[in-house]
C-alpha cells in the first residue's frame, strides 16, 4: 500500500464529523448507539433463528440470513469511528486505516447488492418453477451464489481501491464526513481526477443503477405472475415480495444518490451518508424480519 503511494505525503486524514456542537454530539452518540445495537440484535436474531430452526433450512431463509449478516457487518465498518468522533475531539484516521475502511465498506456493500439480485432470482424461480424450485435452488447452488456475491464484492472493492492508490495525496487532508469514503477522499488528490472519477462512477454508480432497474423489472414480473396465476397464499406472497422490494429500495436509492453522480460536494452529502450507513440498516433490518415472519407463515400453512 505504501509503495503504491510514493508521491503521497499525507499520512492521516482529519474527519470533521457530523457536527461541532458538543451537546448535539452526545445526543447523536446515544441515538446512533441505540440504532446500531438494535440493528445488531435484530440481525443476530434472524441469523440464529434460521440456523436453529430446521424447518427454515430452505434457500430463501439461507439468503435472508446471509443478507442479515452482511447488514450487521456493513453497519459495523463505520460505527466505531462515528462513536469516537462524537465522544471526543480525536477525529484523525491514518491513511492506511482510511483505505482499509473504504475497502471493507465497499466489499460488504458490493456483496449485499449481489445477494439482493440473487434473492430476486430465487423468488422468480419459486414463482415460475415451483415444482422444480428445490432442485434448481439446491444447497450447492445457494452456496455458490453466495460465494459469488462475496467474490463480486471483493472485485468491486479491489478496483475502487486500486484506482485510489494510484493517486498522490500531498496537500489538504480534511474530510467533511464522519468516515472515509471515495467521493470525499478522491477530491483531496493533488492531481486531475476526472478520468478516475469517471471510472469509479462507471464501476460503482452505473452498475448499481443497472442492477436496480433489473430488480425493479424482475419484481414487477413476479408481481404480475402472483396476481394472475397464484391463488393459494396470494396475499402472503405479495407481502413477502413487497418487503423484499422495500429492502432493495432502502439499499439502492441512497447508494445511487451518493455514487452514481460526479463527486461534487453537495449540502446533502453528509446527511445522505448518515442515512445510508446508520439509519438505512435498521430499516432494512425491520423489513428483513417482516419478510422472515411472512415466509415462515407461508411455510407453516403448507
Amino acid at each position: 500500500m505504501e509503495q503504491q503511494n510514493l508521491n503521497s505525503t499525507v499520512t492521516q486524514f482529519v474527519l470533521l464529523g457530523l457536527t461541532q456542537n458538543p451537546e448535539l454530539q452526545r445526543c447523536l452518540f446515544v441515538v446512533f448507539f441505540i440504532v446500531y445495537l438494535t440493528t445488531w440484535l435484530g440481525n443476530f436474531t434472524i441469523i440464529t433463528t434460521v440456523i436453529t430452526s430446521h424447518q427454515l433450512h430452505t434457500p430463501m431463509y439461507f439468503l435472508l440470513s446471509n443478507l442479515a449478516f452482511l447488514d450487521v457487518s456493513d453497519s459495523s465498518v463505520n460505527a466505531p469511528k462515528l462513536w469516537l468522533g462524537l465522544l471526543s475531539q480525536h477525529r484523525t484516521i491514518s491513511f492506511n486505516e482510511c483505505i482499509l475502511q473504504i475497502f471493507f465498506f465497499h466489499f460488504i456493500a458490493g456483496a449485499m447488492v449481489v445477494v439482493l439480485v440473487v434473492m430476486a432470482a430465487d423468488r422468480y424461480v419459486a414463482i415460475y418453477k415451483p415444482l422444480r424450485y428445490l432442485t434448481i435452488m439446491n444447497q450447492s447452488v445457494c452456496m455458490g451464489l453466495v460465494a459469488g456475491a462475496w467474490l463480486g464484492g471483493l472485485a468491486h472493492s479491489a478496483v475502487q481501491i486500486g484506482l485510489i492508490l494510484q493517486l498522490p495525496f500531498c496537500g489538504p487532508n480534511i474530510l467533511n464526513n464522519f468516515y472515509c469514503d471515495i467521493p470525499q477522499v478522491i477530491k483531496l488528490a493533488c492531481t486531475d481526477t476526472y478520468l478516475v472519477e469517471l471510472l469509479m462512477v462507471s464501476n460503482g454508480g452505473m452498475l448499481v443503477i443497472v442492477m436496480f432497474i433489473i430488480l425493479l423489472i424482475s419484481y414487477t414480473i413476479i408481481f404480475v405472475k402472483i396476481k394472475t396465476h397464484v391463488t393459494d397464499g396470494k396475499h402472503k406472497a405479495l407481502s413477502t415480495c413487497g418487503s423484499q422490494i422495500t429492502v432493495v429500495c432502502l439499499h439502492f436509492i441512497p447508494c445511487i444518490f451518493i455514487y452514481a453522480r460526479p463527486f461534487q460536494k453537495l449540502p446533502m452529502d453528509k446527511l445522505a451518508s448518515a442515512i445510508y450507513t446508520v439509519i438505512t440498516p435498521i430499516l432494512r433490518n425491520k423489513e428483513i424480519k417482516a419478510a422472515l415472519r411472512k415466509l415462515r407463515l407461508v411455510f407453516l400453512d403448507r
